[in-house]
């Protein structure tokens, strides 16, 4: 797959997420797939020549290794900004709030200032790079969401202990 095709499935799929995740969502685990976005970017990065710098590899993999460990931080900022809350009849809903947005910028800026680093010291990184840190955010955003909510307890109609 080309590069300019690569960067319209990144874009695609986070305008999709952040279009979603800023409307309250009711949080369901009976079918959802909410693997199935991250599934499909780590399969085209796989898929795609590229993921390391031939000449650098080793800088290369360190460079992809910190581009995935920013990922993974902020999909789990992403989810302790996101509000979880219950209604009446004991679902749960979420929602993106603009802390979350917050967070989004900032693994924008960092992944900028992770492509400007291997620019200057020479290291070709490609969209696959990117297409794996954006997979590791949304899954560990999932992961941390699902976590979060399994704590939430219904308080709606519960007497105040007094």
């Amino acid at each position: 797959m080309s590069g300019l095709l690569n960067i319209v499935v990144i874009v695609a799929a986070v305008a999709f997420v952040v279009i979603k995740q800023f409307s309250a969502q009711q949080l369901t685990s009976e079918g959802r797939k909410w693997w199935l976005i991250p599934a499909v970017l780590v399969f085209l990065a796989l898929r795609a020549p590229g993921l390391l710098d031939p000449v650098h590899r080793t800088a290369s993999a360190v460079l992809l290794t910190v581009g995935l460990l920013i990922g993974l931080a902020c999909g789990a900022g992403w989810a302790w900004t996101t509000r979880i809350w219950t209604d009446a009849d004991g679902v749960v809903w979420t929602k993106g709030s603009w802390a979350a947005a917050g967070v989004w910028l900032c693994a924008m800026v960092l992944r900028g200032g992770l492509m400007a680093l291997a620019a200057a010291m020479g290291v070709h990184q490609g969209s696959p790079a990117i297409m794996l840190s954006v997979a590791v955010m949304l899954l560990a955003r999932s992961g941390v969401t699902t976590w979060r909510a399994q704590a939430v307890q219904r308080t709606y109609g519960v007497p105040v202990a007094g």
